[in-house]
């Protein structure tokens, strides 16, 4: 069933048990209300760090899924919420894996030198655009091998005032800029 609808049964958020999720996260409900948009919020960054491309959707099935359960979890369930739903989430993400459809990449012509140097210029372009800042973060986070890499990341977060998710999230979000723009230079600029 590649492709196909999640094997496990949907559940459609109602109000009803949409309040009852509240009450599990709080007894207060602005507290509550608060709790569910960080969860929600932790949630996207969980998938978006993993390379899901629909990070809201996957969230929000999480949740659905969470409030499902609700009745059966909520006498017996000790500790902070949040563990539960990021439970749910990484089966979640581990279904996602198994339905996302392998992409093969298309045959290509061996790439000329002059469209490789058509590509760097591009890219050269567009970092030049960048903040000093994204600069740095986007060289420092793909630049150096994989040790050096983990100890430069810890490192830059440190620098940042930022966790781990949030470098991650920042970074994919330049690496995206910097796509899209070497994609717009290479279809704009003639080859020679």
């Amino acid at each position: 069933m590649r492709g196909s609808a999640s094997p496990k049964k949907t559940f459609d958020l109602t109000q009803e048990s949409f309040d009852q999720l509240l009450r599990w996260l709080d007894f207060d409900r602005e507290r509550a209300g608060a709790k569910y948009e960080k969860i929600r919020s932790q949630l996207i960054k969980m998938f978006t760090c993993r390379g899901c491309n629909i990070p809201e959707e996957l969230a929000d099935g999480t949740i659905n899924r969470v409030a499902g359960k609700l009745r059966e979890i909520v006498d017996s369930y000790s500790g902070d919420p949040a563990l539960y739903f990021f439970g749910v989430g990484h089966n979640i993400h581990l279904e996602y894996l198994k339905k996302k459809p392998v992409e093969l990449p298309a045959p290509q012509p061996a790439e000329t030198s002059e469209l490789a140097d058509l590509r760097f210029s591009c890219l050269d372009r567009c970092m030049d655009r960048l903040s000093a800042e994204n600069r740095e973060l986007i060289m420092t986070y793909y630049g150096e091998g994989e040790q050096a890499k983990n100890e430069h990341k810890r490192e830059l977060a440190r620098r940042l005032g930022i966790g781990s998710n949030a470098l991650c999230i920042r970074a994919y979000r330049i690496r995206d800029r910097l796509r899209k723009c070497v994609s717009e230079c290479l279809n704009t600029e003639p080859m020679e």
